[in-house]
């Protein structure tokens, strides 16, 4: 694994010891290592403390050499990256709970965003997505999806990649202008269901998917990285803007779950998992989800346990997540409810219904009675059996409640191993170049900007829109700016795009080669049924 730079140090723990979280009456509560990837299930109102529950767990994790990767919804996070300090609230709630002062430490964090703003951008091509996470990140109907289906078959029979949102504007024009001859092959294209995808597409670009889609793209061991003192990095994601977009939030935490387990081997049970994913307002994943798809994440979330990834739903209500997830979560974490209305009464029982009964109390009561940052807490023991349910409070962690400062953010993004790799994007020959040439519109340069059109000569419908649609090569790259101007930076970024380059020269060769390879791991579920091979990393 790369190693992450180095960060204010802290003494490595045994992998094999559970990892205290909760601090129950006369004991502490730790989750087992290794049954971590057993996934779990952290709920509660909001303000209970869901979020430094999380930190807790994750911070513990890191400890023990096990990568994270988290969303940062509300910007609180990225503090782990710092040592904590005393504080006379601080120092009290230790007292109050028995536990000495920890000694503060930071964990070792890689920040990222999809925006590329506040951390690494965050890349994936169209082909990578897939039609069916698309056509969710879209929100197009079925007669839509089977449209879009139909033009990703048509692309990759044509050996045309999809890397951006104007590849794909390119070959709804392209699929539009050749329905008549198109027909026998693939069926029948409705206008309607182009220009509705068009338009779902421009709304999406709106949201930040021009920034998204793209090359380089995201490589997987750049998120299971340890540094160079065995602990696992923990990677965190800027999510306050992108939850502005809740179906692009979701549908892309899906995408990245369904990456890991279709590119990850079987390793069976481990010491220790070997990424832990927390998936925070998971309410988010099901809301509006066909039953289908609730289906196949339930699959993933079953099988990816064999890949050695542990997956923790966070969300406020145990009623967001289907039974037929929930009943995949092995470790809980149960803050407090508010049972105001009949639902948040269902939601109480439910909760208190999945959690294996403690003679001592009843869970139904004591769930609306915790205090904030008090929690009913139930891990998998070392047979692998869910404890009876304990009451206890969560542990102080060791690095910093809170988010960062901008500058300490630039300092931290400069540090990085990974500066300069993510920063540039890459925009090589693809089925919008393609295309227009075949238009007549001859060789065309990679575009410059995301705001700005390219004007044209050209006197037929599709070169015009063509150049509408000339955008979104670029982003990411002012973020690159803003990790300094030395030379040693210059060089850095100068090498990982020579590097990205010869990958993607790599993977275009491949394509030639096996374009018929089922596309994504949720389309390998559901068989040929997607539209299309055409393997993503071409």
């Amino acid at each position: 694994m790369t190693n992450a730079p180095t960060n204010p140090i802290v003494e490595a723990t045994d992998p094999v010891a559970a990892l205290p979280i909760i601090k129950g009456l006369d004991h502490e509560i730790g989750l087992l290592p290794a049954f971590a990837n057993r996934h779990g299930l952290i709920t509660g109102a909001t303000g209970t403390g869901k979020t430094v529950t999380l930190q807790r767990i994750a911070e513990r994790l890191s400890r023990a050499g096990v990568p994270v990767f988290m969303a940062d919804v509300k910007g609180d996070l990225t503090g782990m990256s710092m040592p904590g300090a005393e504080s006379p609230k601080f120092r009290e709630r230790c007292e109050r709970l028995g536990v000495p002062v920890p000694r503060f430490a930071a964990c070792p964090v890689a920040l990222w965003d999809v925006f590329g703003q506040r951390g690494h951008p965050l890349r994936a091509t169209i082909s990578d997505m897939g039609p069916l996470l698309l056509a969710r990140m879209m929100g197009l109907n079925d007669t839509q999806t089977g449209v879009l289906q139909l033009v990703f078959r048509v692309a990759d029979d044509g050996g045309l990649l999809l890397l951006d949102t104007k590849d794909l504007r390119a070959m709804l024009i392209h699929v539009a202008e050749n329905a008549e001859s198109l027909r026998t092959q693939y069926g029948n294209v409705s206008s309607a269901s182009v220009g509705a995808i068009q338009r779902s597409l421009l709304s999406l670009d709106e949201q930040g998917g021009d920034q998204f889609f793209g090359e380089p793209m995201l490589e997987l061991d750049d998120l299971l990285r340890t540094d160079d003192r065995g602990r696992g990095v923990v990677n965190i994601l800027a999510a306050d803007r992108l939850l502005q977009a809740p179906r692009l939030y979701a549908t892309f935490l899906l995408w990245l779950l369904s990456e890991l387990f279709e590119q990850l081997p079987e390793v069976g049970d481990l010491d220790q998992p070997l990424l832990v994913f927390f998936f925070d307002e998971a309410h988010l994943l099901f809301d509006g989800a066909a039953p289908a798809l609730v289906e196949k994440i339930e699959q993933v979330v079953r099988l990816i346990r064999s890949k050695g990834v542990g997956v923790y739903f966070v969300t406020q209500n145990p009623l967001d997540v289907p039974e037929s997830v929930l009943g995949q979560l092995g470790n809980r974490v149960q803050h407090a409810l508010r049972a105001f209305t009949p639902r948040d009464q269902k939601a109480v029982r439910v909760a208190a219904e999945t959690l294996r009964a403690n003679p001592a109390f009843d869970a139904t009561v004591a769930i609306t009675e915790l205090g904030v940052g008090e929690a009913l807490v139930s891990f998998l023991d070392e047979q692998g059996r869910p404890t009876p349910v304990e009451r206890g409070f969560v542990l102080p962690p060791a690095s910093r409640i809170g988010p960062l400062t901008e500058a300490e953010r630039v300092q931290i993004l400069a540090a990085s191993a990974l500066a300069g790799k993510y920063e540039a994007a890459v925009d090589r020959e693809s089925a919008y170049e393609r295309l227009r040439q075949r238009a007549g519109g001859g060789p065309t340069a990679a575009p410059q900007s995301t705001q700005s059109t390219q004007s044209t000569q050209a006197e037929s419908w599709s070169d015009r829109l063509f150049d509408r649609g000339n955008g979104g090569a670029s982003a990411g790259a002012s973020a690159g700016a803003s990790l300094g101007a030395g030379a040693s930076v210059a060089a850095s970024v100068a090498t990982s795009l020579i590097g990205a380059v010869a990958r993607s020269a790599v993977r275009t060769i491949g394509s030639q080669i096996g374009r018929e390879i089922v596309r994504g791991v949720l389309g390998g579920i559901l068989g040929g049924n997607l539209g299309g091979g055409g393997r993503r990393r071409r």
